[in-house]
């Protein structure tokens, strides 16, 4: 799907996916779902510490990767300022490879927060893990 020049696409994983939590902060910046993707397999998948919300980090690694779904977003360019200034640490935005080759901006973690959270990878989805957690 095209997107407009000045809305560049975002990768998120998590807590911002369609119908979750922060899915408005995408919304109120006039951000549009743009598909369904899978990340390349070489990333981890994490439950991070904290919450409510209760997010997820992706972290990128050398070897025993997996696919991990995501969903990409056109971000108007004039909001991915104010957005970003609202994602708190272990969590940034870095690049996101993608499973058909193409790579994306959007929502990575630093390494540090992996160490004692739990790995999810397995699950391959963020929704998978929260369906779970549902019982």
């Amino acid at each position: 799907m095209a997107t407009p020049v000045d809305s560049p696409l975002i990768a998120v994983c998590g807590a911002h996916m369609q119908g979750l939590p922060l899915n408005t902060q995408l919304l109120e910046r006039g951000a549009t779902f743009v598909e369904a993707v899978q990340t390349a397999d070489c990333y981890r998948f994490y439950a991070l510490a904290g919450g409510p919300p209760f997010r997820p980090g992706l972290v990128r690694v050398n070897e025993c990767g997996a696919g991990i779904a995501a969903e990409l977003w056109a971000l108007p360019a004039a909001r991915w300022g104010d957005f970003i200034a609202l994602i708190p640490s272990p969590l940034a935005i870095g690049t996101v490879l993608l499973a058909d080759g193409r790579s994306v901006k959007g929502f990575v973690c630093e390494a540090y927060a992996a160490v004692g959270a739990t790995d999810i990878t397995a699950l391959g989805s963020w929704r998978a893990f929260l369906a779970r957690q549902a019982g």
